[in-house]
C-alpha cells in the first residue's frame, strides 16, 4: 500500500546569534543589549573565583538561549593570550528578569602555560592523521591550549575519513610539546534502527514546485530525506513509497515522519525550537550500505539490518540519531573524551524514548516503551539497550563505577538510561512499565516522562565541553531546582535517581530542599538628569519556604553616582526603595546598574537601565 503525504505548517521565531568579547576586569564592563546579557556580563567581567581567571584569559559571549520556565541560558567561550581554550567554557543561568542563578565551569585551575609549541603544526597534522585508517582530508592544526591542570598546549587537528569501514570526523589533540594524543573525539555518532512500522498511512510535510514533489519539509528548513547522493527524492505525485522494507523511498516515509514527530515533541514538552534551538533542522539520508545509522555533524544516515529485509528507520532509532544533534547544539559541543560520548549515545536514547513516548503509537504498531531497536532486530538479538535495566544484555552497566568511563559509548551509555527511566518511571511504575532495580535497593516513585525530558533538557543546556557523569549529576539538580522553584520533589527525585544508579556526589551541587527567593525592580528602567534622583522599589518574594535574610546592594553606577536602599537589610517576602542620585558630572548616556541581593542560602540579580540625561 503507497502512503500519502500531506502539508503540515509549523510557526517559529528564529534567535539571532549574538557574540561580545569580555575585556579583562580592569577595563570597563561593556554596555549590553538587555538586562539578561548585562547581569552575565557584569558577572564575568567581576571575574569571580568560580571561572579561575587568570591575566591572559579573555571571554566570547554566545547567543543567549531560552528555556523552560523563564529560565535563560548564556554560553561564554575562552581564550588564553588569544588561543581558544578546550574545556574553558561555561554557562551562566539566569531567570527572565536578568538575575544570575547558577554557573556551569568545567575548568578547576587559573590557566598559566607557555604558548611557544615545540613540535610543528605539519608535524602535528602527520600525528594526527595517523589515528585514521583511510584519510580524506586533514584541517589546518589550530593551536590551542586544553584546560588540564594548569593548562596543557596543544593542536587541535580535524581528519575526515573512515576507520574501518566507518565514516569518520575525528577531532584530535596532539600535545604541542611531546607530540602524545592527549584526546581524540568523533563527530560522527553510530547507532542501529528499525524500518517501516509507524502505520499506513502516515502524514508528513513536502514540497511541490512547478508540479514536482520532493520530500522536503516546507516549514522546517534543513529537513529532508533521499538518498545517499544528498538530493531529496522527487517524484510526479505527492505519493510516497510502497510499505517494503526494502523500499528507500518508504525508509525515507518513516524517517520524515518521526523527525515530525521528534520536532512536535521537542517544542511542545520540551520548549525548544528546531534541533538546533535556532528552527532548524539536517537533512536525512537512506540507503546506507552498512548495517548502521549515524549522525556525522551535517546529516544523519540510515543504513539495514543484517539479514538486509528492513531499514533502520524506526521511529526511536531516527530520534536517536537527531538526539545527537540536539546535542551538538547544546553548549560544550559534542566532542570530548569517551565519558562524553557515553552520554552523547544516552541523548540519543533518550531523545529515542521521549519521540516515542509523545507520538504514543498503538499496540499494533511502536508502543512507548524504553529499548532501543526493539523492532529492527539488527542481528537477530532483538534490542540494542535495555533504559530500565541495561545488565539484560551482557557487560552493559546498571550502575557507575571506574569500569565505565573507558567503555564503548553503546555499552557505557547504559547508566545515564538507567538513571532517566528512574527519573521518569521510578523503580516500581504502575503504568505497566516494567520494574527497574536500583544499585542503592531504593524505591524511587517517577516524575513522568515529560517532566524528566525537561530537566534532562535543562541540564543539557548546562553542557559544557568537559562533560562526565557527575557534571551531568550536578547539572540537572540545578535544573529541578530552577525548572520547579516552588517544590522539592523534583530535586528530590533526579538526587535519589543518581544515587540509584551510584554516580557519586559532586562539590556545589544543590543540597536538601533549599528555600529560594525572587528579585524585582519597577520600574526595570528609569530616567533622571544630572544631579537628580529617581526612586525605585524593590519587591523580593519567597519562592521556596522559608523566607531568608537578605542585604540589598548596587554596583556598576555611573561615575560620579550613589545608590542607597532604605531599608538595606530586608527578610525575602519584603521590599525596599532605592535611590538613585546621579552625579551633577555625570555624562549623558545608558548604564546597566545592578542591584545585588545577598540571601542567606541563596544570591539573586537584578538589572537597572538607567538613563541620564543633560
Amino acid at each position: 500500500m503507497r502512503r500519502r503525504a500531506a502539508l503540515a505548517m509549523v510557526t517559529g521565531t528564529v534567535s539571532v546569534l549574538v557574540t561580545l568579547s569580555i575585556p579583562p576586569a580592569s577595563a570597563d564592563p561593556p554596555k549590553s543589549p538587555d538586562r539578561v546579557t548585562a547581569a552575565t556580563d557584569h558577572l564575568v567581567t567581576s571575574r569571580p573565583a568560580m571561572l579561575h581567571s587568570s591575566p591572559k584569559d579573555a571571554y566570547t559571549r554566545q547567543r543567549v538561549i531560552a528555556g523552560q520556565g523563564g529560565l535563560r541560558y548564556t554560553p561564554y567561550t575562552r581564550t588564553y593570550a588569544g588561543l581558544p581554550v578546550h574545556g574553558g567554557d561555561f554557562v551562566v543561568v539566569t531567570d527572565a528578569a536578568g538575575g544570575v542563578l547558577s554557573t556551569s565551569v568545567s575548568q578547576e585551575a587559573a590557566l598559566e602555560v607557555s604558548t611557544t609549541p615545540e613540535l610543528s603544526a605539519d608535524e602535528a597534522a602527520r600525528l594526527a592523521g595517523a589515528e585514521l585508517s583511510e584519510v580524506a582530508s586533514v584541517a589546518a592544526p589550530r593551536l590551542s591550549v586544553m584546560a588540564e591542570g594548569r593548562g596543557r598546549l596543544i593542536y587541535e587537528v580535524v581528519v575526515t575519513g573512515a576507520d574501518r569501514g566507518r565514516q569518520s570526523r575525528l577531532h584530535v589533540f596532539v600535545d604541542a610539546r611531546t607530540g602524545a594524543i592527549a584526546q581524540k573525539s568523533d563527530e560522527v555518532m553510530a547507532g542501529v534502527g528499525n524500518s517501516f512500522y509507524n502505520g499506513n498511512p502516515v502524514t508528513f510535510p513536502t514540497r511541490v514546485s512547478g508540479g514536482v514533489y520532493s520530500m522536503t519539509d516546507v516549514m522546517r528548513p534543513g529537513i529532508g530525506c533521499g538518498g545517499q547522493n544528498g538530493a531529496p527524492y522527487t517524484g510526479t505525485d505527492d505519493f510516497w513509497g510502497n510499505g517494503s522494507g526494502t523500499n528507500l523511498e518508504t525508509a525515507c516515509v518513516d524517517t520524515m515522519y518521526a523527525v515530525d514527530r521528534e520536532w512536535e515533541m521537542l517544542d511542545v514538552w520540551l520548549g525548544r525550537n528546531g534541533f538546533d534551538g535556532l528552527g532548524r533542522g539536517f537533512p536525512a539520508r537512506v540507503g546506507l550500505n552498512d548495517v548502521n545509522a549515524y549522525w556525522n555533524g551535517i546529516n544523519t544516515s540510515f543504513g539495514h539490518t543484517t539479514d538486509n529485509r528492513r531499514q533502520a528507520t524506526s521511529m526511536d532509532i531516527v530520534a536517536h540519531e537527531y538526539g545527537h544533534a540536539i546535542f551538538a547544539h547544546t553548549p560544550g559541543q559534542d566532542y570530548g573524551t569517551n565519558e562524553k560520548m557515553i552520554l552523547n549515545e544516552s541523548s540519543g536514547d533518550i531523545f529515542g524514548a521521549l519521540t516515542e513516548h509523545y507520538a504514543n503509537q498503538p499496540a499494533t504498531l511502536d508502543p512507548p516503551d524504553y529499548m532501543v531497536g526493539e523492532e529492527v532486530n539488527i542481528a537477530g538479538n532483538g534490542p540494542i539497550r535495555y533504559m530500565y535495566r541495561p545488565s539484560i544484555l551482557s557487560g552493559h552497566p546498571d550502575c557507575f563505577s571506574s569500569l565505565v568511563p573507558p567503555m564503548t559509548p553503546q555499552v557505557g551509555a547504559g547508566v545515564q538510561n538507567h538513571w532517566f527511566y528512574l527519573l521518569a518511571e521510578g523503580s516500581n511504575p504502575t503504568n505497566g512499565q516494567p520494574p527497574s532495580p536500583t544499585c542503592d535497593n531504593s524505591i524511587i516513585a517517577g516524575l513522568g516522562i515529560r517532566k524528566a525530558g525537561q530537566i534532562f533538557m535543562g541540564t543539557l543546556l548546562r553542557k559544557t565541553q568537559v562533560w562526565t557523569h557527575q557534571r551531568a549529576r550536578r547539572a540537572s539538580l540545578e535544573a529541578a531546582a530552577q525548572l520547579f522553584p516552588n517544590s522539592c520533589v523534583e530535586l528530590k527525585t533526579v538526587r535519589a535517581a543518581w544515587n540509584a544508579v551510584r554516580v557519586p556526589a559532586v562539590a556545589g551541587e544543590p543540597q536538601g530542599c533549599p528555600n529560594f527567593f525572587g528579585v524585582t525592580l519597577t520600574p526595570a528602567s528609569a530616567t533622571v538628569p544630572a544631579g537628580g534622583q529617581v526612586n525605585v522599589a524593590v519587591s523580593t518574594v519567597t519562592t521556596v519556604p522559608p523566607a531568608q535574610d537578605i542585604s540589598l546592594y548596587a554596583t556598576n553606577l555611573p561615575p560620579g553616582t550613589t545608590a542607597a536602599f532604605t531599608p538595606q537589610a530586608i527578610t525575602s517576602g519584603t521590599g525596599s526603595t532605592l535611590t538613585v542620585t546621579a552625579g551633577a558630572g555625570t555624562a549623558p548616556g545608558t548604564y546597566y546598574v545592578t542591584v545585588r541581593a545577598n540571601g542567606t542560602s541563596a544570591d539573586r540579580i537584578a538589572v537597572l537601565t538607567l538613563t541620564v540625561t543633560p
